[in-house]
Order: C-alpha cells, then structure tokens, then sequence
C-alpha cells in the first residue's frame, strides 16, 4: 500500500472490519488500557495490515465522552437526567456532551457532523425519534445507543431506559380513589411518547377497577409543561360537573393547574385535589407540596450512563428495556373531597 493510499484508511473502516465500535479503535490507538487484550490484538493486527498511520503522541485526543442528546433542555426534568449521567461519566473519568437538537433535521445533521469528530464512546437519545437516516449513520459507525423514555418504536437492537409508568399512573388514581374521589381528571403528556401512553393507561385502569367509567371529557391533551397544564386545569374546572382532583401527568403540568385553581378562587386541596408526575426538587417547596409520583431521574441517567458504556466495552446486555421503579410521594396537596 502507498504512502497515499494509507493515509485514505480511517477509524471507521478499521472499525467495520473489526467488528467493533470506532471508540474502541480510538482508545486502542491512543494506548488506553480499557479494551481487552483479544480486541487490541486485532485492531492492531487490522491497523498494522492497512497500514494506518499514527498521529504523534503530542497530537492525539482521547475520545472519552459520551453524547447525551435531547429534543430541548428547557426542563428541570432534563437537569435530572445530566445529573445522572454526569455522575458516572466523572467516575469512569470520561466527559458529557450535552445537546440539543430542537426536534429540527438540521440540528441533528449538525450534531452527528459533530459527533464524528469527537469519536464519541456512545449516544444517549432522551425522549427522542431516532429517524432511519440517523440510526443507519450511527450503525455505519458502530455507535453505541441507549434511549431514556423512547418516542414510538425504538430501534430493536437500541437498550431503553424508563421508570414503570403504567404502575405510577395507577397508584397515583388509586390514592385519590381511596380519599373518596370519584369524578377525576387528567392532563395527558404527548400522545407520541410512549411514557405519556402508559401513564393515561394507568389512569383508566384505576378507574375502571374501582368501577368508575372512563370520561372524555376528564382527559386534557397537555405536553408536559406548565401552560399546558394551566390550560387543561382551567377547562376541567369550567365543566358542568368539574373534578374534586386532577392528576396531571408531570409536576410542571401539576403546578399549571395549581395556577388555575386559584385564578378560579379555589384551593389546593380544600377545593380540588392536585397529583403530579416525577417529583422534582421544586414540587417540595411548592404551595402546598404536591403529591407526586417519583419518578427516579436521576437514577435513570445513570444506568442509561452505565448501560452505553458498557456496550462500548462489547458487553452483553441482559435486558433490552430496563424499567426502574416509581414511588407514591404523599404531601399535602390532597385530601378527601368537600362533602
């Protein structure tokens, strides 16, 4: 091979024919001790055949990151999840990249243009779509994906994180069945999320086991943030017969409809009875401290964290989804109706 044909092989060809991920080739090249004696001696033997040139010591990088990509960041939900997953990035001694890509095409094409220059060790994707044309470049590249809380259909071979929603949703409706609430609404998260699915799932299910029917006109179409959950809390309690408690299906929504509860003259919970979704750290110091549902952020960055990086390192994975558990958190927002 020619001086100038070796310099045309790449990270990414070596990789393919590897049959690993180009942050493996990467750490191999760069003498990092974190790859298994079997797959540095077949890089190498790949690197020394095709004969791919090194940088010089002094000019190399490491690739030690992870990318952790969300649709917006205009969430405390979302400082959750960094934290998480900072916190095992800092103990491997790697480093987060943390983006945005707006749900726009060309902030995604923008992103992965960067991404491939940084040789990423894995992509974490938070509450996003991966289209066909992305999960085909990250295949070609041999990047390791995990998914916290998917949008549709994920991608089979792509781990999942999430925390057990249908079971939440339900504890949350049967905790205010129990207080003697019968007309309850809800405000929905996105219907494209399937988070947002189950948690109205859990919802009806609680309904219709105490043998309650399942009304329309008690389920609102929110997005998980605080005007929609402003504007759902104002409609339910303009009804006719308006609920005695609103479950909105994320704490932003809840203090939305804490909001509208008192633009009515009403109050939480004398008047109307308010479950949230998540507890965040806010939701504590809220008037009253909302009832929730924990939903553990936090935790799910991490394994999400632990669960790329390990695929990085070629490592089984037991499970494909991994659901960690949610919790009633019980404050001071609810209380039986008025009689």
């Amino acid at each position: 091979m020619s001086v100038d044909e070796s310099r045309k092989v790449t990270i990414a060809a070596i990789a393919r024919l590897a049959g690993v991920s180009v942050p493996t080739v990467s750490r191999v090249i760069n003498g990092r001790s974190d790859v298994s004696p079997q797959t540095r001696e077949r890089v190498e033997e790949l690197l020394t055949r095709h004969g791919y040139r090194r940088r010089p010591a002094s000019m190399r990088t490491s690739s030690g990151l992870i990318d952790l990509v969300f649709n917006d960041l205009d969430s405390p939900w979302a400082v959750e999840i960094i934290r998480g997953v900072e916190d095992v990035a800092h103990a491997a001694g790697i480093g987060t990249v943390v983006s945005a890509i707006h749900r726009r095409t060309a902030s995604a094409k923008q992103w992965l243009d960067n991404m491939r220059s940084r040789a990423t060790e894995g992509v974490i994707f938070v509450i996003s779509t991966l289209e066909p044309p992305l999960q085909a470049e990250l295949r070609r590249l041999n990047i390791p994906v995990v998914i916290v809380d998917p949008a549709g259909v994920p991608p089979q071979e792509a781990p999942t994180i999430g925390a057990t929603n249908w079971a939440g949703s339900l504890r949350a409706t049967e905790h205010l069945i129990g207080l003697g609430h019968r007309r309850i609404g809800f405000i929905a998260g996105p219907p494209q999320l399937m988070c947002s699915r189950a948690r109205l799932d859990g919802y009806r299910t609680a309904l219709e086991t105490a043998g309650l029917s399942f009304d329309d006109d008690l389920v609102f179409q929110g997005d998980f943030y605080h005007e929609s959950g402003f504007t759902g809390g104002s409609r339910l309690l303009q009804l006719p017969e308006p609920p005695t408690a609103i479950f909105a299906s994320s704490d932003q929504m809840a203090l939305g409809v804490y909001e509208a509860v008192r633009r009515a003259g009403l109050r939480v919970p004398d008047d109307v009875s308010v479950v949230g979704f998540d507890d965040l750290p806010e939701v504590r110091w809220s008037s009253p401290p909302l009832t929730t549902i924990r939903q553990p952020l936090a935790e799910m960055g991490m394994v999400a964290a632990r669960t790329v990086l390990r695929l990085a390192q070629r490592e089984k994975i037991e499970s494909p989804r991994i659901e960690l558990a949610t919790e009633l958190v019980v404050r001071d927002s609810t209380a039986p109706p008025r009689a």
